[in-house]
């Protein structure tokens, strides 16, 4: 690209000013809390539906929330990522499976950064309205023709990709270089995709991740970055001074899900105080919850693991920060070792609110167990989420291990 171009797309860019240009991160994250009663109401027929509703998202879209880390040059607030961390756990506490979907689409602006300057001067747009979830799974194939890629597939698991604008799915090529990534991951337009309804599970029910398909659609070069990335370049017209773009990749992806199962946690929390206030134990006490040993106990652990959980998440968000600035500052990138480090406490995160939701879930009584219960909906949502591939402490764990020790880390945590 020329400097002339370069010059023209970066005034573009900078032209788009976000819609509150002088909100702050406190108000956004009390928005997000003022909308907790109304989230938990539309909770059962987010999951009856297998999708939150287009009124929910639109709520979403009118906050603000999928601004919220966006680069101010491209319309958005350019708050950091604890800001992120409150205010997605602010959501998840009202409904997990909204929370899933603004979560990850919302934070898919980390991976566009990584795309040409013209690529994100497209998606942006206009008015720097921008979500687009993402399938790094390659289920689809490119085939080289001037200028791009013709591309065929069908990708599972497209949280939110009802509500989106754009969606970045991989695919493999038939012209890779044998010293090249052997894929690209494609920026497509939301027309370009069609949706199959197959998403069918026991928790998270709620979030849309159907399958996508698109049968011969053109993606240009400077749409199609090489994935994996052999390396990331942030274009610096736009980037010299977003410290949260230049910090690790890991980290961030499983912030992105971590922020979820915490808030979840929070919300599960609630709900369990609440049945404490109201509920008297069964048996020959047949005393008020909240004035008996037993559960008072329970409450107390859960109170500590839930808020242990959210501690350690807000530091490593800070500490993910601390590193993008200084990466910023030297041009030099997070050292394994830390990013690994990093890694573990979120995911340990994620433990502790798993941990304090499968005891509330146990101790609260049988009246969980029914289908249209909200405490049964925040334990399977929180049991799904447990199970996903990036929550593989153990694999993680190995490989912290391996490479601080001078090792190779093998699989692909």
């Amino acid at each position: 690209m020329s400097m002339t171009t370069a010059r023209l797309l970066r005034e573009e860019a900078q032209t788009i000013a976000p819609p509150e240009p002088d909100l702050t991160p406190h108000q956004i994250v009390a928005r997000a809390d003022g909308m907790r009663d109304k989230l938990r109401v539309a909770q059962a027929a987010a999951e009856a539906a297998g999708n939150i509703s287009a009124e929910t998202n639109q709520a979403l879209v009118d906050a603000g929330f999928y601004r919220v880390i966006q680069p101010r040059a491209f319309g958005g607030y350019g708050f950091d990522l604890p800001t992120y961390v409150r205010l997605v756990t602010a959501v998840a506490r009202g409904c997990p499976e909204t929370a899933w979907v603004l979560s990850l689409v919302l934070g898919h602006v980390h991976q566009l950064s990584t795309y040409p300057l013209q690529a994100q001067v497209e998606a942006y747009g206009d008015t720097g309205d921008f979500r687009a979830p993402e399938v790094a799974a390659p289920q689809g194939r490119g085939v080289a023709v001037t200028g791009g890629y013709r591309v065929t597939g069908a990708w599972d698991y497209a949280s939110g990709s009802a509500h989106a604008t754009h969606i970045l799915l991989a695919f493999t090529i038939d012209d890779a270089e044998p010293d090249g990534a052997p894929m690209r991951m494609g920026l497509f337009d939301r027309t370009d995709y069609e949706i199959v309804r197959n998403w069918d599970v026991i928790g998270m029910q709620g979030t849309g991740s159907d399958r996508v398909t698109m049968t011969d659609v053109f993606v240009p070069t400077h749409r199609a970055k090489p994935y994996p990335p052999m390396k990331s370049v942030l274009p610096p017209e736009i980037y010299h001074d977003e410290p949260l773009f230049h910090g690790p990749a890991r980290p961030f992806i499983v912030t992105e899900s971590a922020a979820v199962i915490v808030g979840a946690a929070e919300g599960a929390l609630d709900l369990y105080e609440e049945s404490f206030r109201v509920r008297k134990a069964t048996g020959p006490t047949g005393g008020p919850r909240q004035e008996l040993a037993e559960y008072q106990f329970n409450y107390g652990r859960c109170r500590a693991l839930v808020d242990t959980a959210r501690a350690a998440l807000l530091q490593a968000a800070s500490d993910y920060m601390e590193f993008g600035r200084r990466t910023c500052a030297t041009g030099e990138p997070c050292s394994e070792d830390d990013w690994r480090r990093l890694t573990l406490v979120i995911l340990q995160s994620i433990h502790l609110a798993h941990e304090a939701v499968d005891i509330m879930f146990r101790t609260v009584g049988t009246s969980a167990s029914r289908k249209d219960s909200m405490m049964g909906r925040y334990w399977r949502n929180v049991g799904v989420l447990r199970g996903h591939l990036a929550h593989q402490s153990d694999s993680s764990a190995i490989n912290y291990g391996r490479t601080h020790f001078g090792q190779s880390p093998v699989g692909i945590a």
